[in-house]
C-alpha cells in the first residue's frame, strides 16, 4: 500500500499538472485519495501509474495511453467537465471567483 508521503508528492504533481492545464483535482478528497492509491499501487504492480478505472490488456503499447493522466482526459473534461474517473474536472466558478 503506498504510504503518505507517496501519495502527497503524486497529489503535487498532479495539482501542477492540473493548474497548468487549467483543471482542478476533484474536491472530495476521499475519491482523490482512492485513485492517489492506485495509480500508486498499479505503479508498483505494473511500472507505471496507470489509471485505476481502466481495463489493462497486458499488452503495453496498449496500455501506455492509460497512464496518468491519460490519453483521453481532455476530451472527456470538454464533454463532460471531468475525466473518466473523475480525478480532474473542468475549472468551476464560485461565488464570482475561480477555483
Amino acid at each position: 500500500m503506498a504510504d503518505d508521503e507517496e501519495i502527497k508528492k503524486l497529489r503535487e504533481r498532479l495539482e501542477r499538472y492540473a493548474r497548468m492545464k487549467g483543471y482542478s483535482l476533484n474536491p472530495d478528497e476521499e475519491l482523490v485519495n482512492t485513485i492517489l492509491r492506485g495509480l500508486l499501487e498499479n505503479k508498483k504492480k505494473y511500472g507505471y501509474p496507470y489509471c485505476p478505472c481502466r481495463v489493462l490488456t497486458g499488452k503495453k503499447e496498449e496500455d501506455l495511453p492509460k497512464i496518468c493522466p491519460c490519453k483521453w482526459h481532455e476530451e472527456e473534461i470538454k464533454r463532460m467537465g471531468h475525466c473518466h474517473c473523475g480525478l480532474f474536472i473542468a475549472e468551476i466558478k464560485i461565488s464570482g471567483g475561480e477555483r
